[in-house]
């Protein structure tokens, strides 16, 4: 049955957006979404899902109001569930009530589902508490740019001014002189704390605080525009002791994660954790083989082999795949040792109860040829399930010291086809702060679309996993500048975030 759900897709920060909206955004058959509404959420969406952007920014609207009620109902008449993606909560400043209002004049079931509204969460974000007993016991929010048809205003600035609330106002950057002007002859001291927050709770997330008299003054001295709450009221006084989210080292700061999506997400979470506003470029992508059968022909041996080496989670993931199509389980491995290149293959592995017999000291084949020499790997029988392209270190090295090895590709590789338009865009812009690379590959794909000397040119940082990596970016010209000590993901992020810190002088912003 066809249904609209007006869903409130919280401040910006995906992680404050409802299960409940969570849920409906991956069974919608059309998303519509503002300006407002982190594009982030759109992964939540089904692949199929007809998407629109209807967003309103600065006064240009991408489509009318009028036309956007049209578009609702007449995707709700033909049929389809419709996630309407607005950004805070539907019905603070958010036009979703006037939006219901169209569906029940045009018979069209619908449904809310409230979201985090910006003016509570931005400044929790700023370390603004918005009510506290030493303070306040009520908030207001209001709007600062109300509808310009009416005939005049129906904000009571008296009751504004000497209510003690806080005061929340909406979309108040362009007329910050104007609320302020009016909040004082209305008799609001203009030493009273205020604040402003912009772009609350993402990565690009600032604050500044200064007093009702002077913040139209330093708001323009600091560059603040929309989108920006405005926060007036003692409470602000608590900003610099209660700031928790402005101490992330990487906040601000763009970062280029390299790495396929089907890995992205886990360097993605350590950056964004935090503050990065992490930029996925994948330069490869994960692609199943156009035949199976050697693999599973291999699966039928698998009782032959004395040791089974898996270099990643991939190889990995692929295997198991072909041994659940044969209706096999982790029993088929009785008897036989195995190897993992690293700790997220080794965890691969647990997660379908299996221990790895071997994990080197340092992830990378060397490491593991030196350990395996040691065990007496020498004339064991060795199978290696890897993409189809890698490095010949492991299998090479192996075969030379007596092993008879077998590599058994169980996944492709293959470059993604991706216009670097708006990635090159960012970096000239200055948004840009680091590129990360997690192996050879990447990097070598990735300069076959953006130039190395657009990097160069933007100043933009270089991290790598290990020297390995860092050796075929200096084919490029690049001595990277950040190296992870150790070479897994979670060192790479731990070494950027050193980095930035460093750069920061040796303590968070």
């Amino acid at each position: 049955m066809s249904k609209v759900y007006l869903l409130g897709a919280g401040p910006g920060d995906p992680g404050l957006l409802t299960l409940r909206a969570k849920d409906i955004l991956s069974r919608a058959d059309v998303v519509v979404y503002d300006y407002l509404a982190n594009k982030a959420f759109l992964d939540f969406a089904r692949p199929d899902a007809e998407i629109y952007y209807v967003g309103k920014k600065g006064g240009d609207h991408t489509l009318p109001q009028d036309r956007i009620n049209e578009l609702l109902v007449a995707m709700a008449k033909s049929g389809k569930t419709v996630a309407r993606l607005k950004g805070g909560d539907p019905y603070v400043f958010g036009r979703g009530g006037e939006e219901a209002e169209e569906l029940v004049a045009a018979g069209c079931p619908f449904e809310v589902v409230p979201g985090v509204t910006s003016a509570v969460a931005a400044p929790a974000y700023a370390g603004i508490p918005i009510t506290h007993r030493s303070f306040c016991s009520s908030v207001s929010f209001i709007t600062g740019h109300e509808d310009p048809t009416k005939a005049e205003s129906s904000l009571n600035w008296k009751a504004f001014a000497t209510s003690g609330s806080t005061l929340v106002f909406f979309m108040g950057v362009k007329n910050l002189p104007h609320i302020t002007e009016n909040l004082m002859a209305a008799g609001m001291p203009g030493d009273t704390p205020a604040a402003l927050v912009r772009w609350g709770t993402t990565c690009r997330h600032k604050s500044l605080v200064a007093t009702l008299a002077t913040m139209p003054e330093e708001a323009a001295r600091h560059g603040f525009a929309p989108p920006s709450l405005f926060v007036v009221g003692g409470v602000v006084s608590l900003r610099d002791t209660l700031s928790w989210y402005e101490k992330r080292p990487l906040l601000g700061q763009g970062v280029v994660v390299t790495r396929s999506r089907e890995q992205a997400s886990d360097l993605v979470r350590l950056l964004a954790d935090q503050g990065a506003c992490c930029h996925e470029f994948p330069a490869l992508e994960i692609a199943p083989l156009a035949d199976p059968a050697p693999v599973h022909a291999a699966i039928d041996r698998l009782f032959n082999y004395d040791w089974v080496i898996f270099t990643s989670a991939n190889g990995v993931k692929c295997f198991f795949a072909a041994i659940d199509a044969k209706g096999l389980d982790a029993r088929a491995f009785a008897g036989i040792r195995l190897a993992a290149i690293g700790p997220a293959t080794a965890e691969a592995l647990a997660a379908r109860g299996l221990t790895a017999d071997f994990l080197p000291e340092r992830f990378v084949a060397e490491a593991v040829v030196e350990g395996l020499l040691a065990l007496g790997v020498a004339g064991a029988k060795v199978l290696i399930p890897r993409a189809r392209e890698a490095r010949e270190v492991l299998p090479e090295k192996l075969a030379e010291a007596g092993a008879e090895v077998t590599v058994l590709p169980v996944y492709d590789t293959r470059p993604v086809d991706r216009d670097p338009a708006e990635i090159v865009a960012a970096m000239e812009a200055g948004e840009i702060r680091y590129v990360t690379f997690i192996s050879s590959s990447p990097v070598t794909n990735f300069f076959a679309r953006i130039s190395p000397e657009v990097l160069k040119a933007a100043k933009v940082k270089t991290a790598c996993i290990g020297p390995i990596t860092a050796k075929t970016l200096g084919e490029y010209g690049f001595t990277p500048d950040v190296v992870a000590a150790a070479y897994t993901v979670p060192a790479l992020a731990e070494a950027v975030i050193a980095d930035a810190v460093a750069a920061a002088g040796g303590a968070t912003p």
